[in-house]
This record gives structure tokens, sequence and C-alpha cells, in this order.
């Protein structure tokens, strides 16, 4: 049933409303619109829709039921596109150090867009990984009526009879430098791992970061499991379209949602399914937006008291359609609340609360997807976070799967993953070798790069559990072994990474939360006065720009003073 609006106390009445605004009008008739059209609420309906990857290639059809559920609920939509940069095809070369820079360019790319246009509210769709967290980010610094919808998980591929991601595919790139297996068998693995549009299948960063959209509060119940290609997806996402609507009328906003519990409660969902380590990126960037101290320490917090129940891959058995199958996010998110993990009473973009959004979910039997808390594969995150002599600000490490929790060895240190990489390919590192791949931090890259070509090629060599690797860089919500990223302070502004040397000793414990550079430190301080910043190859451009205003990674690495230096919010207007 459509809602009658009025213009009065809209942000839209700045272009459509009284006679001075008739010029911009105008544009709007030549568009096709009616006077009833102009005269409704404008919704802006921004996706991520390009043909660069299989993440992002269905979602302007999905932004066409959007529109339709508005137009129906009384509303006028207006549908835009942002950028994305898909991490599986920039990854593993220079394109990567754009992947990270894309989260800030969506999230001002659509704030830039909603202010000059002045839409009423935001319904935004999203497929590859950066742009979950930049459609979020841009929600909550705006703060007007939002809906965040995920694109859709990719259906998994079917190889000599098992079930494969585009992981699976990396991995071999390493199996076949090893000589484990054939050319012709890499090529016809290349050919069906990735089956059908959608984002790639395991928990890796788009369905972790999907899933925080769901238990944060800012998606529709249910809908973050739905494979990309299923007829399912259009109702779904004309129930946004009308719901956004409501919201317009009835609130709640962004920062009614976004609150330090409900970024707990989005914590705890990633801690639960092994979810990626880029998560505890992401979660401070959104709650820096809405003015919410919230970074990789507190996120320690909730993944220390977590258990993980949700056997998805890289580090369990199943794929998000096998989430699906059982009932999608609701039944982990009913799974942690019956165990107690969950704050019941945050509100959601349904107007009701988490525990009202759950009742009459029953947690399916018979099924080893997700697990019930009291019997979990493990007592504590998949996620660890850890800090030493190595790492004061903090350092990520994804445990979900792992057996050997704690590693000393000698560093083998690189300057950038390239380096790196042609090292693993030609076999120049050995069991006991801490790999260390330094400059890649949000400052050093520029851009964090994520390193799964190189951590995926120790993996097919059989590596993965006779190594470690350590990075002021990221990893991919695939990467497996023990890898630990997010280092900081990072190699750019001095951190304790740029002054190792070939052979130092490394160790890390993921039991104790430690990473430690066992270099005593009267030799680290004649290390440091010797230290030269080093200086990248990019000096103008979006890369020059982001080095020179990013922040350190434990907060986020955000861009900008945030909320908290806020006068104003754009729906105040």
């Amino acid at each position: 049933m459509k809602t009658k609006y009025k213009k009065n106390n809209i942000i839209s009445r700045l272009v459509s409303k009284g006679p001075e605004r008739a010029p911009h009008r105008s544009y709007y008739y030549a568009m096709g619109l009616k006077e009833k059209e102009i005269n409704r609420p404008f919704v802006g309906v921004v996706s991520t829709w390009n043909e660069a990857a299989p993440c992002n290639i269905s979602l302007m059809g999905q932004t066409k039921f959007v529109k339709k559920g508005v137009t129906e609920a009384g509303g006028t939509p207006r549908e835009f596109t942002t950028i994305t940069v898909t991490d599986g095809i920039a990854m593993g070369h220079p394109g990567m150090k754009s992947s990270l820079v894309s989260r800030e360019v969506i999230a001002d790319s659509v704030e830039l867009t909603v202010r000059g246009h002045c839409y009423d509210a935001i319904v935004g769709v999203a497929g590859c990984d950066k742009s979950l967290p930049g459609l979020m980010m841009v929600m909550a610094r705006l703060n007007l009526p939002s809906i965040f919808m995920y694109g859709g998980s990719i259906l998994p591929g079917k190889f000599k009879g098992k079930q494969v991601t585009v992981q699976d595919l990396f991995e071999a790139v390493g199996e076949y430098a090893s000589g484990k297996i054939k050319k012709k068998d890499l090529y016809s693995l290349e050919k069906v791992a990735c089956p059908s549009a959608g984002s790639c299948g395991g928990q890796f960063t788009a369905n972790t970061m999907a899933c925080v959209a769901e238990a944060i509060g800012l998606a529709l119940p249910g809908t973050s499991a739905i494979p990309a290609t299923f007829k399912e997806r259009e109702k779904t996402a004309k129930q946004a379209g009308k719901t956004i609507m409501h919201l317009i009328k009835n609130g709640p906003k962004p920062r009614d949602i976004i609150t330090k519990r409900s970024l707990e409660n989005a914590t705890r969902v990633v801690a639960a399914s092994g979810g990626s380590t880029n998560a505890a990126l992401h979660l401070p960037a959104i709650a820096h937006e809405a003015g919410i101290d919230f970074d990789l320490f507190d996120v320690m917090k909730v993944f220390k008291t977590t258990p993980y129940i949700a056997s998805m891959k890289p580090s369990g058995k199943y794929v998000a359609k096998d989430l699906y199958d059982v009932g999608g996010v609701p039944i982990l998110m009913k799974a942690l609340l019956d165990g107690g993990y969950l704050h019941k009473n945050c509100i959601t973009v349904t107007g009701k609360t988490i525990e009202q959004n759950l009742k009459g979910i029953r947690f399916p039997k018979n099924q080893d997807v997700v697990l019930e808390t009291k019997n979990p594969i493990s007592k504590t995150s998949g996620v660890v976070v850890l800090k030493g002599s190595l790492a004061s600000q903090g350092a990520v490490v994804k445990i979900a799967g792992m057996e050997n929790l704690e590693f000393i060895g000698n560093a083998r240190c690189f300057d950038c993953e390239e380096d790196a990489f042609n090292a693993v390919q030609k076999k120049k590192y050995k069991a006991g070798d801490v790999i260390v791949i330094r400059y890649e931090g949000p400052r050093g890259g520029p851009g964090m790069r994520e390193m799964l070509s190189t951590t995926a090629a120790i993996y097919g060599q059989g590596m993965g559990d006779k190594v470690a690797l350590i990075t002021d860089g990221r990893f991919s919500g695939a990467t497996r072994g023990f890898c630990v990223g997010h280092i900081g302070p990072e190699a750019a502004v001095g951190g304790p990474i740029a002054l190792i040397k070939n052979g130092d000793k490394i160790h890390l414990d993921a039991n104790k939360g430690i990473i430690n550079l066992l270099v005593n430190k009267k030799e680290l301080t004649k290390r440091k006065k010797k230290w030269k910043a080093r200086k990248n190859y990019f000096q103008s451009g979006s890369l020059w720009r982001y080095t020179k205003n990013v922040g350190d990674a434990y907060k986020g690495a955000v861009t900008h003073p945030g909320a908290k230096t806020e006068t104003h919010t754009f729906s105040e207007i």
C-alpha cells in the first residue's frame, strides 16, 4: 500500500519543491517523471554493478526489483552505480593496491551523489569485498534511512566429484609450481571453479561482511545467504524497496542501529563463523562513521569469548549455499542468541529487535553446517588478535582449522609481495621460516594489499603448516595457515617490522596472543637510527592522496576525522 509523504520535512524538498525549483524539476520531466512522482520521496538505489567480475554482474537485475518495491510503496527510485575493485582479479599484482582504497572511494562517491541530488534514503546493493563495508560506512556517515542488500554468493563449482571455490584454484597454482598437478588439471579447474554470478562462495570477506550487515541490523533478516542466481533474490529486493519507504516515515536511521552493542553482535557472528580477518579492519571503520570507539582491541575482546560454531570454508567444510540450505544467517544468530552471546535488544531495519526478528526461528537438527554453542567446533573464535614487541597496535591471525597455534622461526624478509611470491614459486624458503612481507601497510603499500596469491601458493606446495607468514598488509578471507596480518605500526612509519633482518627469531603464539621479535632493545634502537623512510612509486593521483590521509590499520585505516567531529549530519539538513 502506498503512503503519502509531505515534502516539507524531507531532504528532496531542496530540489523539487517551490517555484524556485522549477529549473530543477525540468530535469526530472526530461527523464520522463510525472508531477506526482516528483512530489514523492526520492530514494537513491545504488549498486556496485559492473562487468569486472561475477560478484557484481547480477546486481543491476536485483536493483530493478528494489525500484519496483520503492514505487509500489509510494516513493520515486533514482538509480546510480559506483565503482568496485574486485579482489580476485586484482590479487597478486599492483592492482591490489587499489582494493582497500576503493572502499573509501565507494563511500565518498555515494556520499557526494546523495548530497548533490538530495535523496531522502538509500538502498545499497553490493557484491565484492570492499563494496560491502563501503556502502555500510556511507549509510552511517549520512545517517539517512538506509537498507543494505547483499548481491548474493556464487554457487560452488564441481571438479573431480568435489565441491570447489576460487580458493582451490589459487592453491592449485602452488600445486602446479611444485609439480603436484599437471597444467591440464589447472586449466580444467579454472573453467569450473566459478560457475555462476555471485561473490566468492566461502566465508571469505564478501560473505563475512554480508553476515555483518544482517547481524548489525542494516540488512533484512534472512537475505544474506541467498545465492546470487536464485529467484528468491527478486522477492527480497522488492521487500527492501518497500521497507525503505517505511523507514523514511518511521525510522530507525543507521545511527540508531549501529551502536557499540550491535557492533559486538556483528563481531560475534564473524568470530562464530570463522570469518575473514578483514572484518577486523572494516568493523572499526563502520564504527568510526557513526562516532563510536571500536578498534581492533575491542574486536579482540569479542573474539576471545566467542565459540567457533559454523564450519565454513576455508577452515571448514561448507560454502554459503550450504548455510542457505539450513536457514541462513538467522540460524547462526539463533544459535548465538540461545547461547547468550548476542545483545538481544538491538534495533534493526525491520523496526524490531534482534530477539523479535529471531522469534519463531527453529534451530535445525541433523546438520553440521552450524552447531549449537554448547557443542562448538572450538571454544574460542576462529580469529585471534596478537600483540607484542613486533605489533604494539596489534595483528590478526585466522586460527580456524589450525592445529599448531605456536610458531618460532627465522625471519625471511621481503619488502614487497612480488618478491615474496617469486621466492615461493622458486621454493627459495624452507620449513621453519617466518616469511616477512613489509611495506605493504595502508601507507606503505599504499593500500594494504591482500596476500592470497603468496599464501595459497605456499599451501599448494604442502608447506602451509611448516612456515608462518607475517605482514603489515592484509590477507584474503580465503587465506589459511599461520598467516598474521595488519601488523602495526607498519613498516612505512618505522614500525618494528621494518627493522627485522633475515635470520631474526620471531615468536608467534595464538593461544597467548603473542607476536614478539626476539631481538634485544639495544640492537633494535641501533637499527632504528639507521632506518630511513622509503618513497613509494605513487607520487600523484588517488593512491598518493590515500597515503597522505589514511590512518592506522587497528582503527580501520580510515581517511577522515569521522562522526565525532561533526556539527550535524546530512539527514538533519
